[in-house]
């Protein structure tokens, strides 16, 4: 409450103080937001190029997986996948991106993705197979920067209340403390002098 607030020069000096950092703070994170706006919407463009690329793909191959159910039997075709002989490897770290800690992902794959002999099985197979390897590190990128545009909308969210609790709460109320302040000290300082002039007034006259 601006009632309770010390009228004094020394509070004025610190309540200016704030203020002007207050000022300077807003103005850093509002460039902080902007910035993390532009990287948003850049990364928002890559993703659509990206994921469109990655489904063009991931078509491709489920189509060359349906001709090979096409040509070759259920039988021969469960009995070729049932048993994979491939093993995959997943790591995960820590990237700083934007300022921001996002998670890394790096695999290895060991084994033979062709687990099956070439005698019951059709080339469709093989190549849909051979797809799906290929295709895998192009998901794992996508999920990368799709969780990297997650955190960077969190990120954004969050400078932006901050810049609104400065805008529209602390900085009006600072300024307008610093306005009571300085018109109450005004005030004072009036009365001080009409009280002198009063004293010396009497002072004269006796």
């Amino acid at each position: 409450m601006l009632a309770d607030v010390s009228l004094t020069r020394m509070n004025l000096m610190k309540m200016k103080k704030r203020y002007a950092i207050a000022l300077r703070g807003h103005k850093l994170l509002k460039d902080k937001q902007d910035e993390l706006m532009r990287k948003f919407m850049e990364l928002l463009e890559e993703i659509k190029s990206y994921r469109q690329e990655v489904e063009n793909s991931l078509e491709k191959v489920h189509k060359q997986f349906f001709w090979a159910q096409g040509v070759m039997s259920k039988e021969f075709l469960e009995e070729a996948i049932m048993v994979p002989q491939v093993s995959l490897n997943l790591t995960t770290s820590q990237e700083q991106v934007f300022n921001i800690q996002t998670p890394k992902l790096d695999f290895h794959i060991e084994g033979d993705i062709y687990s099956y002999g070439f005698l019951f099985t059709s080339q469709q197979l093989d190549l849909a197979l051979d797809g799906y390897k290929n295709i895998f590190p192009k998901l794992l990128h996508l999920s990368e920067i799709e969780k990297r545009a997650e955190l960077l909308a969190s990120e954004i969210e969050q400078t932006r209340r901050r810049v609104n609790a400065l805008e529209y709460i602390l900085i009006p109320e600072l300024k307008q403390t610093i306005k009571y302040i300085s018109m109450r000290l005004a005030e004072l300082e009036l009365s001080n002098q009409i009280r002198l002039m009063k004293i010396k007034d009497i002072v004269r006259k006796h």
